[in-house]
């Protein structure tokens, strides 16, 4: 993103890669806030952004302020960002720090980049663990620390698979998978000399064996043991290992065909990629094509599915919480994996720049001619989407559960039956309109919602022309909109989105705020319990139904809650889950059945719930609905 796209103001309310500050100071005439540290701390954890000083927004726009004292603020920026006791590392250039002129007002406008994987975490201070924070929509959250050691482990290691494993032998290979590989990498390379090699000796030519140089020990490797492992082997060595292929006949979370670690199978991934691949080309049409008198089974759209299962495969972090799964629908197929993406979205989607999390698995679908090393993937998969004239692949870090996902949807960008429909409803309304707010209406219609940032992927359009559109389209009723300023979304009329989401995330919209408090970032820990009478709480319980089931019970399971004024986490947390279980609550009801404030409730026990997998939404499409609800998730639905 430029310079120039900043100061539309309109668009500065949309994505949460801009921070506007006040920034005056006591003396009215410019300081930088303390504040400053923890969103540069934020952008560069996650994905970059702007922070402005000098701006603050007001009543649905933006108002400017005058720093008289901006040549000393950027001073100070730049003598705490190279003092090691401030901030861990500096990652800003001169062109990154820039004073403006707007409206006859001096401000500053500096640009965050992304942090890259070696200089992970960025934290405030001399405790990583303390001072490391992330960017969630437009506040800066203090990161948990599970998430700081997986920084300082992504940091540390460039591959995370050719660790030796102790007490792991060849035995440990399930045979019939691992002679499979042999046949096909003999198939595909007959005068290889791997070929002559006995079974130990190719296995630690392709990376699945290795000796210490130093202290002469030797043994299978982590990469070894995922590819080729029996079941059970590859559980004791990595407890969190789940691979899952589901196929379901619609949006339903339901499936009707799985595949998952059942003890029916090896478990090894090797196995998992050549089944999940026959299952997802299984009903792809192939053209009739032939060469020399050999019918070509192949497509790009194989291809894409190829190279898009062997990604999520060799970019997972397999001591991650949550399951490697593919999903197969009619209308999509989609990926995710835990761990997040080792280089910026961007340069990913780019292509040419390769970081892969486990290097020789990626070597080992390399030797029987699946995925390259040049960082091509996303490349081709994103140009093999394009040939079929289908919507833009939709790739998507999340960074409070440590997941990515890639969704590649089988629709066209302007699909007959979509613009049928919406001409059919809308009429000449909709025949009028221009090219970006009918592809806004279209994505609409066809994926439940759109926002600003999905409308920037999919267009060339100027972000603040995309803006405008928008708003026309609302102006005119063909679209409805929810949220406010950078959490806006909009659906069709009559069509509100309430759970397509495969994943159980939030793709649209992209980045919510139903559980984000600004306020939060400054909020001290030691206030988790705040008094009773703060926000007036009601001990009525006015938003629980009297008529529900459960009322009398409910008001038992909270009084030892309720009862104190200050309660230890693990009492909160477990009192939470229990009210949740088996029924769906807002976040009103749990505040007055636990006559504790919401923001409190929201910021220290609904969000890490959430992040942990043990509460799930309601709406889980459209976290920001006005009456989303929480229900505890028992632990074999976590699995």
């Amino acid at each position: 993103m430029y310079h120039k796209d900043f100061f539309d103001l309109d668009s500065l309310k949309e994505g949460f890669d801009v921070e506007l500050k006040t920034a005056l100071g006591r003396d009215k005439k410019g300081a930088v806030p303390e504040s400053f540290w923890e969103t540069y701390s934020a952008m560069a954890n996650t994905s970059g952004g702007i922070i402005i000083l000098g701006a603050q927004e007001k009543d649905e726009s933006v108002v400017y302020h005058n720093l008289p004292k901006y040549g000393q603020m950027i001073q100070d920026i730049w003598n705490n960002l190279n003092n090691p006791k401030k901030v861990s590392v500096n990652i800003l250039q001169n062109r990154n720090i820039k004073p403006k002129t707007y409206e006859g007002k001096n401000i500053i406008v500096v640009t965050v980049p992304q942090a890259s994987r070696k200089q992970r975490p960025v934290y405030i201070g001399t405790n990583p663990l303390e001072g490391t924070y992330q960017r969630q929509n437009e506040g800066d959250y203090r990161c948990q620390p599970e998430l700081v050691k997986q920084m300082l482990g992504e940091q540390a290691n460039d591959t995370r698979d050719a660790v030796i494993l102790e007490n792991f032998t060849i035995d440990d290979i399930d045979k019939e998978s691992y002679r499979i590989y042999r046949q096909q990498f003999s198939n595909l390379k007959p005068n290889h000399p791997f070929n002559e090699c006995d079974e130990k000796e190719f296995l630690r030519q392709i990376g699945g064996w290795k000796r210490n140089r130093q202290n002469g020990k030797e043994g299978l490797t982590l990469a070894g043991l995922l590819m080729f492992g029996k079941f059970r082997s590859i559980l004791d060595a990595v407890p969190n290992y789940i691979v899952d292929y589901q196929e379901r006949e619609n949006t339903d979370t339901r499936w009707v065909d799985r595949i998952t670690l059942d003890g029916s199978w090896s478990g090894c991934l090797y196995d998992f990629y050549r089944t999940v691949m026959k299952k997802l080309s299984a009903d792809l049409k192939v053209p009739f094509k032939l060469n020399g008198d050999e019918r070509i089974e192949d497509t790009p759209v194989h291809e894409a599915l190829r190279e898009a299962l062997v990604n999520t495969i060799i970019h997972a972090d397999y001591s991650g919480n949550c399951s490697l799964l593919v999903v197969k629908r009619p209308d999509l197929f989609g990926f995710r994996n835990p761990g997040l993406m080792r280089i910026p979205k961007p340069e990913a989607i780019r292509g040419g720049i390769s970081d892969c999390r486990n290097r020789n698995l990626q070597k080992m679908f390399q030797f029987i001619g699946l995925g390259e090393q040049a960082g091509s993937g996303f490349p081709k998969i994103y140009q093999n989407w394009q040939m079929q004239h289908w919507r833009e692949p939709m790739l998507e870090e999340r960074h409070g559960s440590n997941q990515t996902v890639f969704i590649l949807k089988m629709t066209s960008l302007l699909p007959e039956e979509v613009l049928g429909a919406l001409k059919s409803e809308f009429g000449e309304s909709f025949r009028d309109l221009v090219n970006v707010e009918r592809l806004a209406m279209v994505t609409a219609y066809s994926e439940g919602c759109v926002n600003h940032s999905r409308l920037k992927e999919l267009s060339r359009e100027h972000p603040h022309d995309i803006t405008i559109s928008l708003h026309n389209l609302v102006k005119q009723g063909l679209l409805a909109s929810e949220g406010s300023g950078r959490n806006t979304f909009y659906y069709i009329p009559g069509r509100h989105p309430m759970g397509d989401e495969i994943f159980g995330g939030e793709i649209c919209p992209k980045y919510s705020s139903e559980h984000l408090d600004n306020s939060s970032e400054h909020l001290d820990n030691s206030s988790e319990h705040l008094d009773n009478s703060s926000e007036h709480l009601d001990n009525s319980s006015e938003h629980l139904d009297n008529s529900s089931e459960h009322l009398a019970t409910l008001r038992d399971i909270a009084e030892p809650v309720k009862s104190v004024k200050k309660a230890s986490k693990a009492l909160m947390e477990s009192t939470i889950m229990e009210l949740c279980s088996g029924r769906h609550l807002t976040i009103e009801e749990l505040s007055s059945l636990l006559n504790r404030n919401k923001d409190t409730l929201r910021t220290h026990y609904i969000i890490p719930l959430l992040h942990k997998g043990k509460l799930e939404q309601k709406y889980k499409n459209v976290t920001t609905h006005p009456n989303q609800k929480y229900r505890a998730v028992d632990e074999k639905e976590r699995e």
